[in-house]
Parts: structure tokens; sequence; C-alpha cells
């Protein structure tokens, strides 16, 4: 069973002790996208650190549909933000290619480049930056390796969808927030129309093994062992030194 009150006063001291460690008076710089994970990952921190230890970034390519959930956050919150549209860094770029990207290297350009501002944003302000991705999203590779898959820590890598959404509750985050529906912003699809299956039939595989449907589970065990490199080190030449 999974107890919310442990896990959440558990991950708040674990954040307390990175900052011990790894940056004594450091502020927590993280991406406010406006889903439960930032939102949630924001909370703890502020509840790790105080509020005025905590920056958000809101970073909308052009038009964000849903930038007013961003700031329902950082504003419940009482966080410092800023904003930094990167819809013109990510059209400059576009441009400079000297030839069309893949549809694939199209739709990883802005959680990269989000990720260079948000290492800019807190190399600036005295910043370790938070790496939002879920154990959820991470079993089957649905991140960006070096964009939002990057971080300098990370609260919740080890916690699925629904244990993430109990933490929100448990720390009074919105819930409008905390039950929006999951989607990455840059396809038009939510994560479940993406993945194929629900968050609710993956993280009970992940928690129990259990699983109804034998073609979901070959297509989720494929999708983990192909984007398993993901969470490693990379891998890297040792020479043998006589």
């Amino acid at each position: 069973m999974f107890d919310v009150k442990k896990t959440t006063q558990e991950c708040v001291e674990w954040i307390r002790s990175f900052f011990e460690e790894n940056g004594k008076g450091c502020n927590a710089v993280i991406g406010i996208s406006g889903g439960k994970d930032s939102s949630v990952a924001a909370a703890l921190c502020v509840e790790a650190l105080g509020k005025d230890r905590v920056i958000g970034v809101l970073m909308p390519s052009g038009e964000q549909s849903d930038i007013s959930c961003s700031y329902d956050l950082v504003n419940h919150l009482g966080i410092k933000y800023y904003v930094v549209n990167i819809g013109e860094t990510v059209a400059a770029l576009k441009k400079a290619v000297p030839f069309e990207l893949s549809t694939q290297a199209a739709t990883n350009l802005p959680p990269r480049i989000r990720m260079s501002t948000l290492y800019a944003v807190s190399q600036t302000n005295n910043g370790r930056v938070v790496n939002t991705c879920n154990l959820s999203e991470d079993w089957v590779g649905y991140s960006t390796r070096y964009g939002d898959a990057a971080g300098d820590f990370s609260p919740l890598s080890h916690l699925t969808t629904a244990e993430i959404r109990a933490i929100g509750s448990e720390l009074g985050v919105p819930k409008h927030l905390v039950e929006k529906t999951p989607i990455d912003g840059l396809c038009g699809k939510t994560d479940e129309e993406n993945l194929g299956f629900t968050y609710e039939v993956l993280d009970r595989y992940i928690r129990t093994g259990e699983i109804e449907d034998a073609q979901t589970k070959e297509k989720i065990d494929r999708m983990h062992r192909m984007n398993k490199f993901k969470l490693e080190l990379m891998p890297s030449f040792e020479p043998k030194i006589d």
C-alpha cells in the first residue's frame, strides 16, 4: 500500500538533504508546464526549501493554449517566475539547419531548448535544475533525452503517475492541475493517445506485474527494453593503462 503522508515527508527531507550536500543555499529552478508533474515537483520544493528558494520558468513555444495552468501554479505557490517564449528560437534553429528535420527530431527540439533555457536561468540564479520525469513515463521512454529527462536532481523518478497525484492532493495543489489530462504539448495528443494504453494500466503493471491484455503487456515490455538506455549513463571507453 502507498503511504502518501510518509512518502511525501520522505521526499521533502530528501530534497533538503540534496541541497545540503549539493548546493547549500541554492535555489530550485523548475520548468512549469501546468501539468501534474511540474506542479507537484514545485510544491515539494516549496515545502522543502520555502517559496523564496524556488524559481519557476514558463516556456511556451509561441502560443500555449493551457498557459493559464502554469500561471495558476506559480500564483498558488507564491514563487518567483520568469516567462521565456522559445518559439522564435525553435523556428530559428529549424531554419538554420540545412535540411528538413525528421518528425522525431522536430518534436524533441522544443524540450531540448527548454532544458538549455532552464540551465541558463539556473546558472545565473544560483540554482539547481529540477528533473520532473516520473517512473511511469521513464518506464516506457516517454521523455526526451537531454530535454525533460535532464536535470540536477529528480524527486519524482521513482513514483508512478497515480502516486504523484496522491502527493499533489496531500500538498494541496489545485485539483485541476493534479487531475489534468497528461499532454506533452508537442503533438496535440494526450500522453495516453500516444502510448496506446492508460497510465492506470501501466502503473498497475509496474507496481504489481498484473495486466490483463497480452498485447498491451508486450507493447509495454518492448518500449521498456528499447528505451532503457535513456536511464543509464553514457557508455564510455576505458583504456587499459599498464
